[in-house]
This record gives C-alpha cells, structure tokens and sequence, in this order.
C-alpha cells in the first residue's frame, strides 16, 4: 500500500512537470480552415462574374453561377461558427464609408440604404460539406475573407433559395479583385 502510494506521488510529481505548450499554440490549430473550406478558397471562381441585383431574379435553384460583391449588407455579415457570409453587391449598395462625411462604426451594414435595396443587392454566401450541411467553423478572417473585402464567388443556388432570398453554396471563392 505504500509503495503505491509512493509510486502515484511520484507518477503525479512527473506528469505535473511536463512541459506544456503555450496557450497560443494550443488554439492554433483551431483557426485553420477545414480541408473542405481550403478546397474552395484554393479553387478560382469560373465563369464571368456577375452583380447580385443582374442574377437575382433569374436564378434557380441548381444554377451555378459566378458572382461577385463585397461582405456588407448587414451588422454581423457573419455567422459565429458557421461557413456563412452575406455578399452585398456594390452596384446598388455603398458602405458607409464611401459616404464622404459618415464616419459609421460599423460601414458594413450599408445602414444608410433601404430595406428593399439590401433585399436586391445581397445574397447569402454558405459552404457545405459533401453531407450538405453548413461547416461547422467560423470563416471571419480566413484567405482574405473579411468585412469590406472584395469577393467572386462560384457555387449553386440552393434548393430553398429564392429571388427575395438568394442563398449559394460555393465552391469556389476568391478574396480580391
């Protein structure tokens, strides 16, 4: 019994005085895009891209199409956690700090436009896994993608999308002109 005890003291002593990675390290990893999200980020865009408010109307569900914008169109163009972002197209919407004298906390939420023009101008942008579902991780920050950044994407207009609500499931995107 006391050899045993002598032994898990001594076990615990030695597991304790590992080294251990820093705090940073240990979160590194999870910043990386999934394999499936590298995939689309290092796939170029194919076909012409087009505006948002040009495809709107016309695009139906299993289309693919080519469109380009900027992520505005809403406070939180993102969603925590999810491969989602909204693409607002530039031709009909101006973030606020394009507006000479609005000096807007947040310019990407093209606050100063209506209703009906963010309706027509932005389309939901998602990655899927090969299950169909919306991946599971953040992509805020990632190859470029973030608030403001100029993006073309490819993909195919969901099943559930419609022209009040045009939502594409990429499979191809790039960050910048």
């Amino acid at each position: 019994m006391k050899t045993t005890l002598i032994m898990l003291s001594a076990a615990s002593l030695i597991v304790s005085c590992s080294p251990k990675k820093p705090a940073e390290d240990q979160s590194a990893g999870a910043a990386a895009p999934s394999a499936g999200f590298s995939k689309i980020l290092a796939t170029a865009p194919s076909g012409e891209a087009r505006a948002i408010h040009l495809i709107r109307d016309t695009a139906k569900p299993g289309d693919e199409v080519t469109i380009s914008g900027k992520i505005m169109g809403n406070k939180s163009p993102f969603v925590d956690g999810r491969a989602v972002f909204i693409l607002g197209d530039p031709a009909i919407l101006t973030p606020c700090n394009e507006i000479p004298g609005d000096s807007c906390k947040t310019p990407w939420d093209t606050c100063c436009e209506t209703p009906e023009d963010k309706k027509k101008a932005t389309a939901s942008i998602q990655i899927i896994d090969a299950d169909g579902r919306v991946l599971k991780e953040g992509i805020e920050g990632i190859g470029g993608i973030q608030k403001l950044a100029f993006v073309t994407v490819t993909g195919k207009v969901t099943a559930d999308s419609s022209p009040g609500n045009l939502t594409i499931n990429a499979s191809a995107i790039r960050s910048g002109k």
